[in-house]
């Protein structure tokens, strides 16, 4: 898995990288076939009162790339509501990969008679 972790009008920190890496893992417990990580890091230098702190991740996994936006006065809140929305969308997904299909009992049947 690739990861990349960078900042905009923001230095990614150690204690910031650590965070986001631990907030990863639980997203790639659910789900082992990330091939590549890119995490956006943003502070907006608007007036004092609307600060906002965004974070985004762009998720690359097998067929598909799955992108997540969130933004809060916290930095680290931000990242929170981030892998929460990431977390749901990894699970939609591979939901939707995973072979929900059974066999109709009727071709069961027709397979034991011949």
């Amino acid at each position: 898995m690739n990861l990349t972790i960078s900042g905009h009008h923001l230095e990614v920190t150690p204690a910031l990288r650590e965070y986001v890496l631990t907030k990863l893992d639980r997203v790639t417990r659910h789900f082992d076939q990330v091939v590549d990580v890119n995490v956006l890091l943003t502070v907006e230098k608007l007036k004092e009162k609307e600060r906002r702190q965004k974070a985004e991740v762009n998720l690359h996994v097998k067929g598909k790339d799955i992108y997540v936006e969130s933004a809060h006065h916290d930095l680290y809140a931000a990242i929170d509501e981030l892998m929460d929305k990431l977390d749901r969308q990894v699970c939609r997904h591979k939901d939707r990969v995973q072979d929900h299909h059974h066999p109709s009992p009727k071709r069961q049947s027709l397979g034991e008679l011949q």
